[in-house]
């Protein structure tokens, strides 16, 4: 079932994207009249490990191109050691700010950046826990392969792949593997890749826009490798546009699915996951600046065999246009 849940989003479109530069992806190309742009990667492996990745969370703008800006988001979960029916639930929240970019380098290929700063807290037996620090940097490039042309009549299609490389600059404790979610850290220590598509169909004001991408993890100098990942999501949106301003309304669904994390060459138990989840956010314009928030619901996970569950995410961000 989830393989041909897979295949119809990779046929239908991502989401959460890839900016695009003004001679590729141009919203212009999509609404008359409209100079509003598409960012249509939507990925941020910054965090690590299972539940935490905030993979499908977003690395995209769908009113900026070409932009620099900051965004906050917030993950929040809660865990369970397991060991009995009535063990306690503890909360856990992941924050991070993170300075993004993007910038077309040559004709149909684009650059994306991001650099987090990460300050997680979380409830123990043993009382509160706090970590901060900068987090993994991560750079992307994309190739638009296809697209419609300008003067096409009515259907605006889109495609682009691209790669990817997560730099380890955040710290990572190896003291934290021990505990119910591994995913407690700032940076993994290890290099890691990314595969990326994208997919957007549109038609007049209304458009869907899709991404897969998929991130292969290595081995740190503590020996321990988090699980390769899987990320997915489609968003439908529309543009609304004023003559003071840009709003473009998105409502779709994302999911992650990570495999074992390996310690020493051998599995970690438990470790494991997959995450489904609705979504709902928000983008307005106004001159070379944007304002965007999204929040998303779980409708249904099992991570680390049930004992780490989350609750929601949500991220807000501002953007200037280059």
């Amino acid at each position: 079932m989830k393989k041909n849940i897979y295949i119809l989003l990779l046929l239908f479109g991502l989401q959460n994207g890839f900016a695009i530069e003004k001679d590729s992806l141009n919203y212009v190309k999509y609404f008359k009249n409209s100079d509003v742009k598409a960012n249509l990667f939507d990925d941020d492996c910054d965090a690590c490990g299972c539940s935490a990745s905030g993979g499908s969370m977003g690395f995209a703008s769908m009113l900026n191109s070409n932009f620099i800006g900051v965004r906050y988001f917030n993950q929040s979960y809660k865990s369970n050691d397991g060991l009995y029916s009535n063990s306690p639930w503890y909360n856990e929240n992941f924050n991070t700010i993170q300075i993004w970019t993007r910038i077309p380098v040559a004709k149909n290929i684009q650059i994306s950046a991001l650099l987090p700063y990460h300050f997680h807290n979380r409830e123990s037996a043993t009382g509160k826990q706090d970590i901060s620090g900068i987090g993994d940097a991560t750079v992307l490039g994309m190739y638009t392969i296809y697209q419609t042309k300008k003067d096409s009549a009515n259907l605006y299609h889109a495609l682009q792949l691209g790669a990817g490389i997560k730099i380890p600059l955040g710290k990572f404790d190896a003291a934290n593997n021990g505990s119910v979610n591994p995913s407690y850290q700032v940076g993994t220590g290890s290099w890691d890749y990314l595969l990326a598509s994208e997919y957007v169909i549109k038609r007049k004001q209304l458009g869907l826009n899709s991404m897969l991408n998929y991130v292969i993890k290595t081995e740190n100098d503590k020996n321990y490798r988090f699980g390769n990942q899987f990320n997915y999501a489609t968003t439908l949106f529309y543009l609304i546009e004023k003559e003071a301003f840009s709003l473009v309304p998105q409502i779709g669904v994302a999911g992650e699915v990570y495999e074992d994390n390996y310690q020493l060459n051998q599995k970690v138990r438990g470790t494991a996951g997959d995450i489904f989840m609705g979504k709902l956010g928000f983008e307005i314009g106004k001159d070379k600046f944007s304002f965007g928030a999204n929040a998303m619901l779980p409708i249904n996970q099992n991570l680390t065999d049930g004992n780490v569950k989350s609750n929601y995410r949500w991220s807000i961000n501002l953007n200037y246009s280059l």
